[in-house]
């Protein structure tokens, strides 16, 4: 069963489009993720298919109900992981489960049962009775993702989850994730600026920039539409690198990135000490160089001709510019 479906869904702002034209669908028990730089329109999707935005055009299915003629039937359907934290910090970890409880209808015994279930499933059961302010960022993000699930939903809607935590908690996080998914079997639409997070968690990735989704598939499937191995270097004279390479059949694409010139070769362990000894004769230093396989960063740049580093720059300028402009009005 499919359980999203999201055809030709579209979302103006005052003419501006944040979502456009986009389609995809999510299978019962796939974890999916939305891959691509803030401002992307990532969460306008999320706040579509959780109800809480009306799209401009398109159709949005949520386990079989309609977004705009059934709304409630969706909002028992789902559940949802804000990118902002939510919880109430005077309550324990076990009063803001039952408070979110009791929106649901949920009996006491349904509660008190589902409660414990989904504290031990984020790890959280030692510290039910603990303040939440005196939770870790960490912390906090298991229990908004234990509160998610207190109803049983069928779709699971997780916003930038591990946004702002570190590599450790991440990870962390990550597994709670994937645990829940195979024991609750419950389809999960995550959003993610992350590349290795949308790589480590989801079984499909859409890519999505400046409103569009440009691709669509596995990450493994994505990252063999590179193919090549990537050398990066940082040298002194990149612009004179780029012609000096440039005769070379092994070297597939050149490009100019970050202050780091970027080359898809093949059999990149083999090049590295011709391109360095070519540097040297042509008196470019070399400050560092690296080689690696393709990641999905390198996908993103492959169909957007940009970094997400570079992306987010450009769309806070975007933004910023708006803004000015809709203050003169």
């Amino acid at each position: 069963m499919q359980a999203i479906q999201v055809l030709n869904l579209t979302k103006e702002f005052n003419g501006f489009k944040a979502v456009n034209d986009i389609s995809f669908s999510v299978e019962e028990g796939e974890i999916f993720g939305l891959l691509g730089p803030n401002g992307a329109g990532k969460t306008t999707t999320i706040r579509i298919l959780s109800t809480t935005l009306r799209p401009t055009k398109g159709k949005v299915k949520v386990w079989g109900y309609d977004v705009k003629t059934d709304p409630d039937d969706v909002r028992r359907s789902i559940g949802i992981v804000f990118q902002d934290q939510t919880l109430d910090d005077r309550l324990t970890g076990v009063e803001n489960l039952d408070f979110h409880a009791r929106l649901y209808g949920m009996d006491k015994k349904m509660r008190k049962k589902r409660i414990e279930q989904v504290l031990k499933l984020v790890g959280l059961w030692d510290k039910r009775n603990t303040l939440v302010k005196y939770y870790s960022g960490g912390m906090c993000r298991r229990l908004e993702i234990a509160r998610g699930l207190m109803h049983y939903p069928k779709v699971l809607f997780l916003d930038e989850p591990t946004l702002g935590l570190d590599a450790q908690t991440r990870h962390t996080i990550w597994e709670h994730i994937k645990s829940l998914n195979q024991r609750e079997k419950i389809a999960i639409l995550l959003t993610t600026h992350y590349m290795d997070e949308a790589d480590i968690l989801c079984n499909r990735v859409g890519i999505i920039d400046r409103g569009k989704i440009l691709v669509i598939d596995r990450p493994e499937n994505l990252k063999n539409l590179v193919g090549k191995d990537i050398i990066s270097m940082k040298l002194s004279s990149p612009e004179k690198m780029i012609k000096l390479v440039a005769g070379f059949d092994w070297v597939k694409k050149s490009e100019l990135h970050d202050g780091l010139l970027y080359l898809k070769v093949t059999k990149g362990d083999e090049k590295i000490p011709l391109l360095v000894n070519l540097a040297q004769k042509n008196s470019i230093n070399v400050e560092l160089v690296n080689l690696r396989k393709p990641t999905l960063e390198d996908v993103f740049l492959h169909f957007t001709g940009r970094t997400i580093r570079q992306e987010e720059g450009s769309t806070r300028q975007r933004i910023g510019m708006r803004l000015r402009s809709w203050r003169r009005r």
